[in-house]
């Protein structure tokens, strides 16, 4: 890779408890982005965004973590790169502007607030659809009528990677024997 260029990074937000689909599916997104070479951005503070950083670090990626507290967390924190905001949840701006994508899955009122923030700041959004919880519904129910954002539901890996191709967060050709490099 170039060390020039500016890696892809997609937030991943939202909350799901172990032992359920959309908990199993959030490591495996988190799985699938280190694979892709991009940044993986996680508050690691539920489940879910935990265990996708936990993936994404054991498959060799890189992950940020914007905390909210101002203190370091523990040395075993599943972050490459640990930024504590100190400021609350406030932090869930810095969030939304951090990636050049959200993963959003499942999620309560902190990931609503970060969604919202989000589409405000025109972020493409990729909720997890078909597990429960508020991710379900944003495809239907977005934040507002401004169509701010693209939104762009997946229900498995390969619809994620799919989206994430349509986004332009990574090259579908890459690590292919028969495909050109031609730049399009």
């Amino acid at each position: 890779m170039n060390s020039g260029v500016r890696r892809p990074q997609v937030c991943v937000l939202g909350s799901a408890e172990p032992g359920s689909k959309a908990y199993d599916l959030a490591g495996e997104a988190g799985e699938l982005l280190a694979r892709l070479g991009i940044t993986v951005i996680s508050g690691c503070g539920s489940p879910a965004t935990r265990i996708a950083a936990q993936r994404a670090q054991a498959a060799g990626g890189v992950v940020v973590s914007i905390i909210t507290s101002a203190d370091m967390p523990a040395p075993d924190w599943p972050a490459t790169v640990v930024i504590p905001c100190g400021m609350g949840d406030a932090r869930n701006l810095m969030m939304a502007l951090a990636g050049d994508a959200c993963i959003v899955i499942g999620g309560r009122a902190g990931t609503i607030s970060e969604v919202c923030l989000a589409w405000l700041h025109h972020r493409p959004l990729l909720p997890l659809v078909g597990c429960g919880g508020w991710s379900d519904g944003l495809l239907q129910n977005p934040p507002d009528e401004r169509q701010n954002s693209p939104i762009l539901p997946w229900d498995s890996v390969e619809a994620l990677k799919s989206q994430l191709s349509a986004l332009g967060l990574f090259e579908a050709h890459r690590g292919s024997k028969t495909s050109s490099t031609n730049a399009t």
